[in-house]
């Protein structure tokens, strides 16, 4: 060991010139001994091996970088799609409302001799049908107690509550409301409100037995009305059949309007509310003309 402390470099140096002279002597020979071929056959398959695994990991690592990639673009893909649906369903929620908004200046146009203002629909009481709701203007704009409110196909109800920023509004289908009413073919007389056994319909009282109205038949307002201007339409005739308990007809009506997709109204802006005029009949609620008709 001190011999070879002592002597290394001269050691290293010998084993680097034994080495390049092996390689030169085999440099250029067609054949190797039995030690290298001995060498090359162990060598050889561990080589093979180094390199099979190498490629495995290499394509196992490009599989796992590929995933990573498509994760990324399917995130990315969806994140667009997400925002496409949400653009189209803004789009398709636009079209509506400006339907909505089209139908209710064709009734404005329609009944374009009343002065009117647009209201939005802010509050409901609870269920499925707006039969009391409220309304974003108040008697800042100009609104009052007993104002009339259309919607897109007719007659809506009226204000009952009239706040300085919002107002309460009472429609057809609330039973406890009437209107004063008439067949726009024939002149016969009645009073409409809620069914209570079918909230979507509303029912005319009070139709004189002789009365000719039929089914299909446009209801209107009557010009008897103490609150609601004549002419309004209110719906159609469903039904007809006999009231036994006061020796009159009864005509089931279905609204012209949608009570169950309310979003925007019109008020009429001018009070057609009249005073010590009674158009109710005797036997009806004893409620005050001034919350009722009926």
């Amino acid at each position: 060991m001190e011999f070879i402390s002592k002597h290394k470099k001269w050691i290293f140096t010998l084993l680097i010139l034994c080495c390049a002279a092996i390689a030169g002597l085999t440099l250029n020979r067609a054949k190797f001994s039995v030690l290298e071929n001995a060498f090359g056959f162990v060598i050889v398959p561990i080589q093979n091996f180094n390199t099979s695994v190498s490629g495995w990991l290499k394509s196992k690592i490009n599989i796992i970088t590929n995933l990573n990639d498509i994760e990324n673009e399917n995130i990315a893909l969806k994140a667009e799609l997400e925002n496409k649906t949400e653009l189209e369903n803004k789009v398709k929620l636009l079209e509506r409302e400006n339907e909505k908004l089209n139908e209710l200046l064709e009734t404005d146009s329609k009944y374009g001799n009343y002065p009117t203002i647009s209201a939005k629909i802010i509050a409901k009481d609870p269920g499925n049908w707006y039969d009391n709701f409220t309304i974003d203007k108040g008697s800042k704009d100009g609104l009052e107690k007993n104002m009339v409110v259309l919607a897109a196909g007719g007659l809506v109800g009226r204000i009952k509550e009239c706040g300085l920023f919002y107002s309460k509004v009472v429609s057809l289908i609330d039973d406890s409301d009437s209107v004063s009413s008439k067949s726009l073919r024939t002149d016969d007389i009645g009073f409409v409100r809620g069914d209570l056994s079918q909230k979507n319909l509303c029912r005319m009282d009070y139709i004189d037995n002789d009365a000719e109205i039929i089914e299909g038949d446009e209801i209107i307002t009557s010009h008897l009305s103490e609150i609601y201007p004549p002419g309004i339409t209110i719906g159609y005739v469903k039904e007809i059949k006999p009231d036994t308990n006061t020796l009159t007809k009864v005509a089931i009506i279905e609204p012209t309007v949608d009570f169950k997709h309310l979003e925007n109204v019109l008020v009429i802006t001018h009070s057609y509310e009249k005073t010590n005029i009674s158009t109710v009949p005797e036997d009806e609620t004893s409620e005050s003309t001034a919350d009722s008709e009926g």
